[in-house]
């Protein structure tokens, strides 16, 4: 059986989010860590594979019997869905995320915000001279909204409420945890909205799709 399904939503980021971006011809006095950027808009985005790696490195605490040395070490049930590359035992990927682009810059450009982005100063001090070392960190606003796109390749279709599980699992584990750096200082924490999975190319039991749904919804 070949089809492929669609999970479409968005992600709303609740405090402020940095996903790096490079920062290597930086000028004096500019930002130190910018967030990275769409190169055609200017406007933050989320790579896919930043939240591709973060949700299989939070399932991998709650599958793997022991810690994995790699991802390709992961359990069966995590390998068959996000792949490895392991000699001998390759398996592809059956889900795809797109990159994320900004999907309410107008909201909020209409609520006065000038710029999408804020800059964050912060501190570290020497604990024995005293000597504070500041650096500035661009963070994404509250309150900003991406576009997500999911595309999930059936290879079986008795695996596919299992995958889902484990794929809605992975979004709910994400909301109690974080998305890009400095999470354990407030950053990157989001949400899920609008969940919704359609089959966009085969055919599929609708039982089966109404199932993956209902799974989207308890995110």
């Amino acid at each position: 059986m070949y089809a492929k399904i669609q999970i479409t939503g968005y992600i709303e980021v609740v405090t402020g989010m940095h996903i790096g971006g490079s920062s290597a011809f930086s000028a004096i006095g500019a930002v130190d860590s910018p967030v990275i950027k769409d190169v055609r808009t200017n406007s933050p985005m989320i790579p896919g594979s930043s939240l591709k790696g973060k949700m299989r490195t939070l399932l991998a605490k709650v599958y793997n019997e022991e810690i994995a040395k790699n991802p390709d070490g992961d359990c069966e049930r995590l390998t068959r869905l996000f792949g490895s590359a392991k000699k001998g035992a390759v398996k592809n990927s059956r889900i795809i995320l797109s990159d994320m682009m900004m999907a309410n810059e107008k909201e909020l450009r209409e609520q006065g915000l000038l710029s999408l982005t804020e800059v964050k100063f912060e501190n570290t001090i020497n604990r024995l001279t005293a000597v504070a070392n500041p650096r500035q960190i661009e963070r994404v606003v509250r309150g900003s909204k991406f576009n997500l796109d999911f595309i999930y390749e059936v290879q079986k279709e008795e695996e596919i409420e299992e995958d889902f599980e484990v794929l809605a699992q992975g979004m709910k584990l994400l909301q109690y945890d974080y998305l890009g750096g400095h999470g354990s200082r407030g950053y990157g924490k989001v949400r899920f909205h609008g969940l919704k999975a359609d089959t966009v190319i085969g055919r599929l039991d609708a039982e089966v799709l109404e199932h993956c749904n209902e799974l989207l919804e308890g995110v």
